[in-house]
């Protein structure tokens, strides 16, 4: 068996190899070589990092106390990517939009960019990860503890502090080279990301060869395996189904709202597409992480003495069979679990302690300077990072030390997930809803984490370590109803599930109310509609208008925060763009925003957003105005912009009902000088019919006045019974109650019969047509065609006002169908009445001229649309022209063919 001290070697060398992958994998990043290292493979194995060493570890302990329940831990992720286009694909697409760094710049820059919310959520998140960090520290540990006893050496407290003191160190120096290396957290931390894809490869094989020796190499194979697992009381279902629903959804929710996962999750992104193999590989890796749990568990407890840890079944089973190497093996995975966790956390946590806390509390410290004046950023941003995943390991290894590593810590995985959701109604809210405001965001997250801190995180340590026995039995100051396990009297509840009910409740419920009672700034709403509409690529207003201020400003801001080389390369492509020469652009509202969004890769939002608006305003702020990051100035202006855009669309608006109003106006008139035509065109005939009936009853008169007067009445009645037949056949066709008779017939003998029954044979218009196309077969109500073609022909003779009036009929193919045009070679009809003429009021020429009601195109359209086809005018011509499409041809000879 190998010893305690080759163990050792056995870590130090596992770390100088990752430390050789991550290197390695650093240098092809930096040539260019980084296809591979951005697959969705690389992608899905990092992801990974939510099987931290309390799933490795922990996992089995959980089923061997509790049963199926530690089943949760893995449906909750699986639901959420099965689901992904719901939530993830939205989170990556803002991510790589906005340059997201971090958790807290995705709440901060949805909410305007505030600098508060963003250390609200930082502080969340470093205080839900602290004890997290703290449980792989000691996970790290007691392994090394069992080594330790496989040799006959007991540890004592002081061997388990020194064990996770130097583990922390070792784990801050890897963070710091391979972490902050790059400033902008949009680069792809490469070496880390491939680390951790091996690590993943690593505690899966560890974990499955455990597995695989447990069920084969112990049991005896499935068969007996299965019996063991039936006669083990962990599969008795004794589950609390609230307690389920309550870890589905907390697990689900942790995959979205831990620090370490959202970075690999969204920062590291290389492609949304990855997503779609991650939606299944990587439940496919949970699955697998999975399988072995209960086999392993029900060994363990039948194989060790009573009271073994189970959360170490997966060392000492091995051990206990004297597989020493499989031991080892099981060691790495489960180191794997735990550092992989540790790096990507502190990673995230360190951007968001940087970005969030220290920049703003140094850039108060420079008072009223000018942000080009302020020192070397760049370095105070890597020195800060650097400083914060120090700090930030120290304070999971004093947690550590505090609680003692023992009971104390047995659910803080669970405990720390509460944490981390209380971000939750804030991200989602944010990324869902506009109408979503920071006042409410700021009330739900300081109400979550205050009534979590109270209900689960301080009772971690213990009865009488922070809380005493007295204020759990009886509440603080003897207020029953502020029980930290019993809130507002709900007594009887599981802990975990009482703080996760009343948590999100309420976190929820003041970031709902906080959002109705408040209205947002201008700039929160512009990044509200960016974010909620993100797929649309909504090209909302700049928030910048033009600069008060040179491009040598902005450069030498940027090469501070950038650094020279990447700040002037920016910086030339854009004059490039702008068709200029050197380096220094015009300083434009685009240009700003391009800006403010690249330096956001580097120092967040809200921190870019102020230094920029430093700057753009011409004259120093105060330092309040610089932390608070969106000064009024520069709201005004963003306001003012939106203003400008708003009153734009309302003069199109007002335009477009002008010409609505224009055309009711015509429409009337229209209808009124129908009236008055109508009246006119019945009293006519009517007048006509009833005086020369006066006469013919008087008589006295010869034959051959009598046949004249006759025939005045009969051409009158003929000419009032044609208005009326019009006027009853456009009532008819517009009721649709007109009944269509289908016939078969030709083109050529429908536009014979047309032109002789408008009268053409006087010799007044000359009609040139092409008979040859005319050679159709339509299967129509041929009447009602044929009742068009004469309409159309008889407006020709009466309007066209050509020396020598004209019309050319033509056929031609017009998409699947055929159509006849009309057009004469007269002066055509005004664009402004071309809208017009189809309507039954409509009367755009001289009445005396057209000798009727003008109806006539008002029933084409009718007639056309009853059939299936239309009537059009067409403006293109000089003088008036009519297209009729007609229906659809059940028999055609093509034109090329007659």
């Amino acid at each position: 068996m190998m010893s305690f001290n080759a163990l050792i070697l056995v870590a130090l060398g596992y770390v100088v190899f990752l430390f050789a992958v991550a290197f390695l994998a650093e240098r092809r990043a930096a040539h260019g070589h980084s296809n591979w290292l951005t697959s969705p493979l690389i992608y899905t194995l990092s992801l990974s990092i939510y099987c931290t060493a309390w799933t490795f570890y922990g996992a089995v302990g959980y089923a061997a106390r509790s049963g199926l329940e530690f089943v949760t831990i893995y449906l909750g992720p699986t639901l959420v990517m099965v689901g992904w286009w719901w939530i993830l694909r939205r989170l990556v697409r803002i991510g790589r939009a906005q340059r997201i760094t971090s958790i807290a710049d995705l709440v901060s820059s949805r909410f305007g960019k505030s600098t508060q919310l963003g250390m609200i959520v930082t502080i969340i998140s470093v205080i839900a990860a602290t004890p997290y960090i703290a449980l792989q520290l000691q996970s790290v540990t007691l392994s090394f503890a069992v080594f330790a006893q496989s040799e006959g050496v007991s540890w004592d407290q002081p061997d388990f502090v020194a064990s996770g003191m130097w583990v922390a160190i070792g784990l801050a120096v890897f963070t710091i080279i391979f972490g902050t290396r790059n400033l902008d957290a949009n680069e792809r931390h490469h070496g880390v990301v491939i680390a951790i894809a091996v690590e993943a490869v690593v505690k899966l094989c560890a974990l499955v060869a455990v597995g695989v020796f447990v069920v084969w190499g112990v049991a005896g194979g499935p068969g007996e395996m299965l019996n063991h697992i039936d006669q083990s009381e962990i599969v008795l279902w004794n589950q609390d189904g609230g307690r389920w629903v309550s870890l589905i959804f907390l697990s689900g929710a942790a995959l979205l709202c831990l620090p370490r996962m959202f970075q690999v999750l969204v920062v590291e992104n290389a492609d949304e597409r990855h997503l779609h193999i991650a939606s299944w590989a990587f439940p496919l890796y949970l699955f697998m992480m999975s399988l072995f749990v209960v086999p392993i568990a029900v060994v363990g407890l039948d194989l060790l003495p009573a009271g073994s840890n189970p959360d170490l079944f997966v060392l000492t089973v091995p051990l206990s069979e004297g597989r020493g190497g499989l031991a080892v093996l099981s060691f790495l995975g489960g180191f794997s679990s735990a550092t992989s966790m540790v790096i990507v956390a502190t990673i995230a946590l360190a951007t968001m302690v940087s970005n969030h806390i220290v920049v703003p509390i140094w850039l108060s410290l420079q008072g009223n300077q000018h942000a080009t004046m302020s020192g070397d950023v760049r370095h105070v941003i890597l020195l800060a990072r650097r400083l914060s995943v120090v700090g930030i390991l120290m304070l999971g290894f004093l947690y550590y030390r505090i609680s003692g590593g023992g009971t104390a810590l047995a659910a803080i995985g669970l405990i720390s997930f509460t944490g981390a959701v209380q971000i939750l109604p804030a991200m989602i809210g944010g990324i869902f809803w506009r109408g979503a405001t920071g006042v409410g965001a700021a009330a739900g997250l300081i109400t979550g984490l205050a009534i979590w801190m109270w209900t689960l995180f301080l009772p971690s340590f213990g009865i009488d370590a922070i809380i005493s026995q007295t204020t759990f039995e009886y509440g603080p100051l003897g207020l029953s109803w502020l029980r930290p396990q019993a809130l507002f009297g709900v007594d009887g509840l599981d802990p975990l599930v009482h703080g996760i009910l009343w948590s999100m409740l309420l976190n929820t419920g003041a970031f709902i109310v906080g959002s109705l009672l408040s209205f947002p700034a201008p700039l929160e709403r512009l990044q509200g509609a960016q974010f909620v509409n993100v797929f649309e690529h909504s090209n909302a207003a700049p928030a910048w208008s033009a600069a008060a201020t040179g491009a040598e400003d902005l450069l030498i801001m940027a090469q501070r925060i950038m650094g020279s080389k990447e700040a002037q390369a920016l910086f030339t492509q854009e004059a490039a763009r702008q068709g200029k020469a050197g380096y220094l652009p015009e300083v434009t509202p685009d240009f700003i925003e391009q800006l403010e969004r690249v330096l956001a890769g580097s120092v967040g939002a809200a921190t870019a957003h102020a230094m920029i608006g430093q700057l753009i305003g011409g004259s120093s702020v105060s330092v309040e105005d610089l932390i608070a990051v969106a000064d009024e100035a520069a709201q005004i202006l963003e306001y003012s912009n939106r203003l400008e855009a708003k009153s734009q669309e309302q003069e199109r608006t007002a335009r477009a009902l002008r010409a609505a109003n224009d055309k009711l106006t015509a429409l009337s008139i229209q209808k009124d000088a129908f009236l008055s035509q109508i009246s006119h065109e019945l009293r006519t005939p009517m007048t006509s019919i009833r005086s020369f009936s006066d006469i013919l009853r008087d008589g006295d008169m010869n034959a051959a006045e009598q046949g004249r007067y006759a025939g005045i009445i009969h051409d009158e009645a003929v000419r009032l019974t044609r208005l009326l037949d019009d006027l009853l056949d456009l009532s008819v066709l517009e009721n649709g109650q007109v009944e269509l008779r289908e016939q078969t017939g030709q083109l050529s003998d429908l536009l014979d019969r047309a032109v002789r029954a408008a009268g053409m044979h006087d010799g007044v218009l000359e009609i040139r047509r092409d008979h040859a196309g005319e050679q159709l077969t339509l299967t129509t109500d041929l009447d009602r065609l044929t009742q068009v073609f004469i309409n159309l022909i008889a407006n020709a003779r009466k309007y066209c006002d050509a020396e020598k009036p004209e019309l050319v009929i033509s056929v031609k193919r017009d998409g699947d169908r055929y159509a006849v045009d009309f057009i004469d070679n007269g002066s055509g009809i005004d664009p402004e009445n071309q809208e017009l003429i189809f309507e039954k009021f409509s009367r755009v020429a001289d009445g005396s001229k057209a000798g009727g009601a003008g109806l006539g195109l008002a029933i084409c359209r009718e007639v056309m649309h009853r059939l299936g086809g239309e009537v059009t005018y067409v403006s293109q011509h000089q003088g008036a022209a009519f297209r009729v499409r007609l229906p659809h041809i059940t028999a055609a000879v093509a034109l090329e063919e007659t």
